[in-house]
């Protein structure tokens, strides 16, 4: 195994010379099957067929460095959000800047076993990507492992669980980010802050509540452990959070939400309670998507940058098929709060129970 641009790579997959020793003719004849050639015997053409397919030989298009290279693949977990619209925005506008073209898909998919979809990877190389962005895409360990050993180079953004040593990704800073939303909240006045997360499982999620639980010991707050709820990044699930919040004993005052889209559903948890946001409870989200500005009242938020985000995870893919390798693996974008209307001091007396 060796390294290469920062990447692990596994030694390359067979040869044509072996695929043509294995079907018994030379490698002018091989290539030709390989490059849909009509000027080969139609048994030929099936014994060379027979052993690209028993030895697992892919094709590859030779990637010329002195060009810009003509396509590459960016993955999206979904394609019905706006945050991979916000995703999309800045890998095309990179890619126009870059002269390449874009091919868009919702993946990857796996079968039950965990492994590469082989539909999926099978049209990467069909269609000749010289690299790939994952945007929120759970790569497994199988396919980091079938694009290194088919060379193919590739960058994640916002990776789900921590890349493989070596592996390029690009993210926010997500620890600051919850650092700084609690501090805002903190600097209102606010002692009792709860946060609703979203999956345990994911890096993100984990930095935004180290950093909401470094501002409050910072602060001297008493760290509650009933004041963290995990939502998976689902509305309706925060606004399930919200309610139990609003039962415990001593309700918070302020909620840190680790999503806008969460946000709105701890809106509606609080407007079926008749609490008003913020002369009751503060809400702070995290993204600056356009739900932010639309709720009522506009909603303070951690804004992560992710059209920039999506834009530098591109510029480093070209380097990475340039075979220029970056000084670093993981490339971290700051994030900023955006104060609006949905946070103030605590209530003199709280509407709430407690």
């Amino acid at each position: 195994m060796v390294r290469a641009g920062g990447t692990s790579v596994a030694a390359a997959g067979p040869t044509l010379a072996v695929v043509a020793r294995e079907a018994g003719v030379s490698v002018p004849t091989a290539s030709k099957v390989v490059n849909g050639r009509d000027d080969v015997a139609p048994e030929t053409r099936r014994r060379v067929t027979e052993a690209l397919e028993r030895l697992g030989y892919v094709r590859r298009p030779r990637f010329d460095a002195t060009k810009a290279p003509a396509l590459i693949d960016l993955v999206v977990q979904a394609l019905d959000s706006s945050w991979s619209g916000a995703v999309l925005h800045g890998v095309e506008e990179a890619a126009y800047e870059a002269g390449l073209e874009i091919v868009v898909s919702a993946g990857p998919a796996r079968t039950r076993a965990g492994r590469p979809e082989r539909g999926w990877l099978d049209k990467l190389t069909a269609r000749g990507s010289s690299g790939v962005l994952f945007n929120l895409a759970e790569v497994t360990q199988a396919q980091y492992a079938w694009l290194d050993h088919h060379r193919i180079p590739y960058v994640l953004i916002d990776p789900v669980h921590e890349p493989p040593a070596g592996v390029v990704s690009v993210g926010a800073a997500n620890w600051q980010g919850g650092v700084t939303a609690a501090e805002h909240l903190i600097a209102l006045g606010h002692e009792r802050i709860a946060v609703i997360a979203g999956n345990r499982r994911r890096m993100c999620s984990g930095a935004r509540v180290a950093g909401y639980r470094s501002a409050l010991a910072s602060a001297g707050l008493r760290h509650r452990g009933e004041y963290i709820r995990h939502a998976g990044f689902d509305e309706d699930a925060a606004r399930h959070r919200m309610h139990e919040l609003l039962d415990l004993p001593e309700p918070p005052t302020a909620v840190f939400v680790c999503s806008d889209r969460m946000a709105l559903g701890v809106y509606a948890a609080l407007a079926e309670r008749g609490l008003r946001v913020p002369a009751d409870i503060s809400v702070v989200g995290f993204d600056d998507l356009p739900e932010a500005r639309w709720g009522t009242p506009a909603l303070t938020t951690v804004r992560q940058p992710l059209s920039e985000m999506a834009a530098t995870a591109l510029r480093l893919l070209v380097r990475l098929m340039h075979g220029d390798r970056p000084e670093g693996t993981r490339t971290e974008l700051s994030t900023r709060l955006v104060v609006r209307a949905s946070t103030a001091a605590p209530p003199a007396r709280s509407a709430v129970r407690g």
